[in-house]
């Protein structure tokens, strides 16, 4: 058994100083002794999936990163490990516990996850050791870890057996609650416009200092087809994990960043505006483009006709929300939000029509070369360091 920070120092000596996840009782000294340590950042995520795209987003914005949570959650975890980390190779450091490891009693939900963790990460490619528990064990097992990351550019992984911790007590304050935001009904109940025309508008007011996270499908597609830049991130696969990078970024970044969201994307992971609505990071701009349907897959009908997806981001702690279905109400909150001072986190649920351009590419930059001049992008002309950041988010814990 160790002292969480006889792996959380050596950690932190490497570079790995952001964390996110969800709790298991295995991690509990590590999550207790990072939240209270002023000198690392953790993030707690609604699910593992989102949580892997927190980190992916604050990798694009310089950081090193941990992803801790329970061996269950490996299976919200894979779909982002596998289309977002591995064709974009974003790195991260996992530690996943071992539940129901063969041998040790456990509660009946564990018994299969426990028997398939280790395979399971080697089906889905991610190199693994044993976290240590013993003092000797943490160097050897993190400079493995990071020559890993270094030569492959993808995830490594750490099981954690029962006990490999000592308790640590939590010291973190809760997060505070939200005043209720403002908000901005611009609706016209006109003729609906179409995903392009948002798209273009969007190019035409856009400062080129800004970035644009473009979620999967058409969305990205219309977008490059449209303009390809080295703000632009166009995600492929990793459905519902938009805003969730772009949380990461936004938390590591005083860049404004536009993410542009869809409905069918948004309702997978809704949980996701609770936690941008807990952190409220002051730069990002969530546009929700709400066709009511799977474009990409035929037209099935999602089911957002009965969501206010600018009520919901409210009530999740966003500072400003907007409803618009007309391209002039969509200018005034895009061009409002962009505003400086202007309440932030912004939701802008714009209503369109379905369908797309009739002839529709798809990026042509592979994912490695979008996610590394986006990276780039990222931390050139940054208004404030990521040391400056780092120091504003320590004052908050203070």
């Amino acid at each position: 058994m160790i002292a969480a920070d006889d792996f959380l120092t050596p950690a932190r000596e490497q570079g790995f100083s952001f964390y996110a996840g969800v709790p298991c009782s295995f991690l509990t000294p590590l999550i207790n002794r990072v939240t209270s340590d002023r000198r690392l950042d953790y993030v707690g995520a609604a699910s593992e999936g989102e949580a892997i795209a927190i980190a992916a987003g604050a990798w694009l914005a310089g950081r090193q990163t941990v992803v801790i949570c329970q061996n269950s959650g490996l299976g919200n975890a894979v779909n982002p490990l596998t289309s977002l980390n591995f064709p974009f190779r974003i790195p991260t450091l996992l530690i996943v516990t071992w539940r129901g490891q063969p041998g040790l009693h456990d509660e009946p939900q564990h018994f299969l996850m426990g028997e398939i963790t280790s395979q399971l990460l080697d089906t889905i490619r991610i190199p693994h050791a044993d976290f240590p528990d013993h003092v000797e064990g943490v160097g050897p097992v993190l400079a493995r870890a990071v020559a890993d990351i270094t030569r492959n550019e993808l995830p490594f992984g750490l099981i954690m057996a029962r006990g490999s911790v000592r308790d640590e007590v939590l010291q973190h304050s809760a997060i505070p609650s939200r005043n209720r935001g403002r908000r901005e009904d611009l609706r016209v109940q006109s003729d609906r416009i179409s995903r392009i025309a948002v798209l273009e508008r969007i190019l035409t007011l856009v400062p080129d200092a800004a970035g644009i996270v473009a979620t999967t499908g058409k969305t990205g597609r219309e977008l490059f087809t449209l303009a390809d830049r080295e703000q632009h991130l166009y995600l492929v696969g990793s459905m519902g994990c938009v805003s969730g990078l772009a949380l990461g970024i936004t938390l590591n970044s005083r860049r404004k960043v536009i993410v542009l969201d869809g409905d069918g994307a948004m309702l997978m992971k809704l949980g996701t505006l609770a936690t941008i609505g807990a952190h409220r990071p002051g730069n990002l701009v969530h546009v929700l483009l709400d066709n009511g349907v799977h474009d990409s897959t035929g037209g099935q009908a999602t089911v957002s006709p009965v969501v206010d997806f600018a009520d919901a981001a409210l009530a999740c702690g966003y500072a400003s929300g907007y409803s618009c279905d007309s391209l002039e109400g969509f200018d005034r909150a895009f061009r409002e939000a962009l505003e400086e001072g202007a309440a932030a986190p912004t939701m802008i649920h714009v209503r369109i029509r379905p369908g797309s351009l009739e002839k529709l590419g798809r990026p042509t930059v592979p994912p490695y070369e979008v996610a590394r001049r986006f990276k780039a992008f990222l931390a050139k002309q940054d208004e404030v360091s990521l040391a400056q950041i780092h120091a504003m988010a320590t004052e908050s814990k203070s």
